[in-house]
């Protein structure tokens, strides 16, 4: 895709990538440092619960919460961290029968896990058995026996010729990576030797520590993010950091120095983001309202349980008829769903409700550009059928927590919900709660402490309810405002 470029920004407490395509941002990340991710992170761990109910174990790693191994994912277990048992060939399929999980683990069994998801909120870490290490331009399997090559490689003669250079490796399994489109077998068969190392060294540290112990911790930010996005595609990476800029040449003159002329060194004082003006478009990325370039606009509600996206017609009317806008509006929509998609990390369940379209080839087409833009993202998708009302429902894997609960946090003045009681409201549960102080013999005079906002309410526009306690309940009510006060909070004295 032409027009790419890396962004890399360092700081003593955050590195910040963020990557533009086509002019537009597409990914952003901010790892701070106090709370760095642990996905890749290999450690020795002790099981202490088994579930059968749920066919899963917890496992303590040493991060505060035990992580969590489902049974699916607890069939790539080594003996002694060497030889693995139980697994020849690893079946991907969701449906398929698995062992039970007490007769892969038992409380107190020490296992090597890798994280494959960061702790979110209360749940701890997510954890798999099945050990992917990752090199500039394969990953190996060594609990698995599998060959593949990355979806992103779309040649069908390009996938069959770095299949054949893997296939003789013999060791567990390899995938090509999608930087590794174009590379002969000395790159292949170098890349292959580190990793064999990397794994031999794994093996070695997991014997020598007791758990729960660290046994192998992922590349910097930085590093990673050059070995996992980083390929010819990208025309520039800029960094505002001189070590990690020489990291960085250091790193690709051993892995790919085809791509050192395009690690470019940002000198100048302002910050890398602003200058060139990543900052301004986060402030965009927060927002749940997206605006179409056609007037139309998107509305991106991010829940617990799924997230939902709503395509709107806005301010465009189109010029033909009413099926031809909606048909428009909705093919514009599915680019920038997409983006959304990648630049707010969004994961888990998705459902795009899409305005509904009567034609069933507008519906088709519709879903068909869906899933090409999908076919461009890293994160791994699937995508359900259209629904003859425009839902779409699709799933994408969650390895850390969105952008937007990186960059933002729960209001403490709503408590996350995004909204507050009416002032109404509030006033009539201070009216109750006036009456109820009058019942206990409390009544006579009563002061009614308020947020300024309820006390301009009360005296203004609800002056009425303290008129009626005044004059029917015969209660003479004083209200004082404090400032500190939420909204919605009050006190009732006699």
């Amino acid at each position: 895709m032409s027009g790419a470029n890396l962004y890399v920004s360092c700081s003593p407490f955050e590195t910040r990538v963020a990557a533009r395509e086509e002019g537009r941002l597409v990914v952003y990340r901010a790892e701070r440092h106090r709370a760095s991710s642990v996905v890749g992170n290999l450690y020795r761990g002790r099981v202490t619960r088994v579930l059968a109910g749920m066919q899963a174990a917890f496992v303590d790693i040493g991060l505060g919460r035990d992580g969590f191994l489902y049974v699916r994912e607890a069939g790539g277990i080594a003996d002694e961290f060497g030889e693995v048992f139980g697994v020849e060939e690893r079946d991907n399929d969701p449906h398929a029968p698995a062992a039970a999980i007490g007769d892969l683990l038992r409380e107190g069994q020490e296992i090597l896990v890798q994280v494959v998801k960061d702790p979110l909120g209360t749940k701890g870490a997510r954890l798999t058995t099945y050990i992917t290490l990752p090199g500039r331009f394969l990953v190996y399997l060594p609990t698995v026996q599998q060959l593949g090559v990355s979806r992103r490689i779309t040649e069908l003669e390009e996938r069959e010729r770095l299949k054949s250079l893997i296939e003789p490796f013999g060791e567990c399994g390899w995938i090509v990576r999608t930087a590794g489109e174009g590379q002969g077998r000395t790159e292949l068969d170098s890349d292959r030797a580190y990793l064999l190392g990397l794994w031999r060294r794994i093996q070695a540290a997991a014997e020598r520590v007791r758990p729960p112990a660290l046994v192998h911790e992922e590349l910097s930010p930085v590093l990673r993010t050059v070995r996992d996005t980083f390929t010819a595609r990208y025309q520039e990476c800029w960094i505002d950091d001189e070590d990690a800029f020489r990291e960085i040449l250091d790193f690709l003159e051993q892995s790919d120095p085809t791509l050192v002329p395009r690690v470019k060194l940002f000198r100048r004082e302002i910050d890398l983001m602003t200058a060139f003006g990543i900052d301004q478009e986060l402030e965009k990325a927060v927002r749940p309202k997206v605006w179409l370039k056609s007037g139309g606009y998107l509305v991106v509600n991010q829940t617990e349980a799924l997230v939902a996206i709503d395509v709107n017609t806005g301010k465009f009317v189109g010029s033909t008829s009413l099926e031809d806008t909606v048909f428009k509006i909705n093919l514009e929509a599915v680019r920038e769903i997409v983006r959304q998609l990648r630049l707010r990390d969004l994961g888990g369940i998705v459902v795009v409700d899409f305005i509904d379209m009567e034609q069933l080839e507008h519906r088709t087409v519709v879903y068909d550009a869906l899933a090409a833009e999908l076919g461009h993202d890293q994160a791994r998708t699937q995508l359900l059928p259209m629904s003859e009302i425009g839902l779409v429902q699709l799933t994408r894997k969650r390895t850390r927590p969105s952008l937007d609960r990186t960059l933002t946090r729960e209001c403490p003045y709503c408590a996350g919900s995004g909204r507050i009681k009416s002032l109404p409201t509030v006033c009539l549960e201070i009216r109750r709660a006036v009456l109820a102080a009058a019942e206990n013999g409390e009544g006579g005079q009563i002061s009614v402490v308020v947020h300024p906002e309820v006390s301009h309410y009360l005296q203004g526009p609800f002056r009425d309810l303290l008129r009626e306690l005044e004059e029917i309940h015969r209660l003479a009510v004083i209200v004082r405002e404090n400032p500190l006060f939420h909204q919605e909070q009050f006190e009732v004295n006699a």
